[in-house]
């Protein structure tokens, strides 16, 4: 629990550090430099049904049907999935498996539109004060509206807010390290105002009265934007922390401006605290006082190999290439990679058809002189520099020998989970070895074991219900012949009381007939035999 004297360092404004990190070149003025720019709308959106972590929601459009921009693809309920939206007016021309952003180049369910060109959108209808609607409904407006935290993996907003936990300040990320990534700092310069006016709403559904916001000293046009309008919300504090990577990681952004650490396997909350990313914020000003739902967000692009570096404002759905072709992507052929997400974190696409997502804030095209290709892994040379710059404090070199090896069980209690994929372990490799790739690919075969293993429970839960279900009747049957059998003998025995015959009588009698019956057939039978033996034995004689 926190301590009287550490909650007075956090209010003046102390910085802490974090371990390890390291300090990679920027590159932000590649794109950093320009407004954030509109683009033309796309002829075709993709919409993955599943963009946020949990379970997706239920489908509620079908092929051929006409939708408008913010109408819902899918239905679903607080803590039952996500929502998501239609990025423009058009007409859905199928729903069924299609390429997503993913590492694993995985498929996924999917709704394809045809955009008709006129951007035709549902009503909208906001709020001017939310502090006159219940917590439930504002819930329920941001759920509604498909938000999702922005920045990181896409954790649905109104689950985070609807944790019912003593909270000292909510923490709103401005910090964005990655390198060449500019999509906060841009957002931050030209919308501060709705920004913090959607940090009062999280404030006020977060139950406290204490924010901080955080951004990194690399950004001084955001830092004076965002001070400018923080004089309207005393309930906010700016907090400019040092450029380190990863500085805008949760738990190390945590660390830094209050001293904390999250428990392994803990969430913030634990500790007294939640996080939201400064364009989460923004998504949820525009839900609340407007009635808009997430259909798109900014998303750097950037790299030497696109004409024109920026920021551009981006419905979710569209293609890389339709975005890349908007933005001159000049191609270097084979060797040519395309990154969404930042050179430390993001991953290469398998191809271009697939869609921009919530949780994409950056595409990466750089040239080969400028990012060179993964080189040839080579044997650990046991240096120890992945372990010094781990910001998690873990051991790199034995989680790894643990992924190739593929103990589960080692890699659980070297606390892998607590892994952030930030890369830097790998960027200081001497040996190119691709370490974050072994961890993710450990994570998602301990997912898919424990996911195997809960179906297999369910099943065995399944099994030992149907057999004491069986067992359970079989007794019931039991019991019910039971009962009969006593019932017959309790009306026997009255019959017999009232003056009856004794039942016992009668069936011995019953008996005795059939006996004679069948007694007087053979008779019969036998003497028909004997006449037709006599009257052949006549014909003979004659």
């Amino acid at each position: 629990m926190p301590t009287t004297a550490n909650l007075k360092e956090i209010e003046a404004g102390r910085i802490w550090t974090f371990p390890g990190g390291i300090h990679p070149p920027e590159r932000k003025e590649l794109s950093n430099t320009v407004a954030i720019a509109q683009l033309p709308l796309a002829e075709t959106y993709t919409v993955p049904l599943k963009q946020h972590i949990g379970g997706p929601a239920e489908i509620c459009v079908s092929v051929g049907e006409r939708v408008l921009r913010g109408q819902p693809l899918s239905k679903a309920a607080l803590g039952q999935g996500l929502p998501i939206h239609a990025p423009t007016s058009g007409t859905v021309t199928a729903i069924g498996p299609g390429r997503i952003a993913h590492p694993s180049a995985m498929a996924d369910i999917v709704i394809r539109i045809a955009a008709d060109g006129k951007d035709e959108s549902v009503p909208q209808q906001g709020l001017t004060d939310y502090t006159q609607v219940s917590r439930a409904e504002l819930l329920e407006r941001i759920c509604i509206a498909g938000i999702a935290g922005l920045g990181g993996a896409g954790f649905p907003t109104a689950q985070k807010l609807a944790l019912q936990r003593p909270i000292d300040y909510l923490i709103i990320n401005g910090v964005e390290c990655e390198p060449y990534i500019s999509a906060d700092d841009r957002l931050m310069r030209e919308h501060a105002a709705t920004i913090l006016d959607g940090a009062a709403i999280l404030l006020h559904l977060a139950g406290t009265t204490k924010g901080l916001v955080a951004i990194e000293d690399n950004k001084p046009e955001a830092i004076a934007a965002m001070r400018e309008v923080l004089a309207d919300y005393p309930q906010f504090s700016l907090r400019v922390v040092p450029t380190k990577y990863p500085s805008g990681g949760e738990k190390q952004l945590i660390q830094l401006l209050t001293g904390r650490q999250v428990p392994s396997k803990g969430l913030p909350i634990d500790i007294g605290l939640v996080m939201q990313n400064v364009g989460t914020a923004y998504a949820v000003s525009r839900a609340i006082r407007h009635g808009e739902a997430l259909t798109e967000r900014v998303v750097t692009v950037t790299g030497e190999n696109v004409q024109k570096p920026g920021n551009y404002w981006v419905r979710i759905g569209t293609p890389v290439a339709t975005l890349l072709q908007q933005t001159g992507f000049v191609s270097e052929g084979d060797q040519q990679r395309v990154i969404m997400g930042g050179p430390m974190m993001g991953f290469t696409l398998p191809d271009l058809d697939v869609p921009v997502v919530k949780i994409t804030n950056c595409l990466l095209i750089p040239s080969t002189q400028e990012l060179a290709p993964a080189q040839q892994e080579m044997p650990c040379i046991r240096c120890g520099a992945c372990a010094d710059v781990c910001p998690a404090q873990l051991l790199p070199q034995q989680l790894q020998w643990l992924a190739k090896a593929k103990d589960y069980d080692g890699l659980e209690q070297q606390n892998l989970f607590d892994c952030i994929e930030c890369g830097a372990c790998a960027y200081v490799c001497p040996s190119e070895i691709p370490l974050v790739h072994y961890y993710r690919k450990a994570k998602a075969e301990i997912r898919n074991l424990a996911r195997e293993k809960a179906k297999a429970e369910v099943a065995r839960e399944r099994f030992e219900a149907r057999q004491e279900r069986l067992e359970r009747e079989k007794e019931e049957r039991l019991e019910r012949h039971r009962k009969a059998a006593e019932a017959r003998k309790q009306a026997q025995a009255e019959q017999v009381a009232a003056g009856g015959n004794d039942p016992q009588d009668a069936v011995q009698a019953a008996i005795a007939r059939a006996k004679a019956r069948k007694a007087a057939q053979q008779a019969a039978a036998k003497k028909a035999e004997q006449n037709s033996e006599t009257s052949s034995a006549d014909e003979d004689k004659a």
